[in-house]
């Protein structure tokens, strides 16, 4: 009896994760708009207005983490980031987050060259 207790409470708690997760990239997305990325970085994160400004679908979600956030307290000031510095201003670590969840699942250059 405890066992499956236990079985049962372990698939709440998945599909509490797995629901919490979609809506967190769903609220990603929509943050990716609302904040302004797509007028830099366009509209799938693949075709920025500018060839300086990075294609961000499908980069890791560390990696857009860590750039946001060091664009953010200025330890990232070089190239183009002084641009964003204003917009990351306006945005928090949660929505950092969120942005950078979207993003990792996003088909990248890379993702989309290995899946032919």
């Amino acid at each position: 009896m405890s066992i499956q207790l236990i079985s049962q409470s372990s698939l709440v708690a998945g599909l509490i994760l797995l629901i919490s997760s979609s809506a967190f990239a769903a609220d990603g997305a929509e943050l990716y708009k609302a904040k302004g990325c797509t007028a830099c970085h366009g509209e799938d994160a693949k075709t920025p207005i500018m060839p300086a400004y990075p294609k961000i679908a499908g980069q890791s979600l560390e990696y857009t983490t860590q750039q946001m956030n060091d664009i953010k307290s200025g330890a990232r000031s070089n190239g183009q980031s002084i641009v964003m510095k204003g917009i990351m201003a306006g945005v928090s670590d949660e929505e950092i987050k969120a942005i950078s969840t979207y993003l990792s699942g996003l088909g990248g250059e890379k993702k989309e060259a290995e899946k032919k």
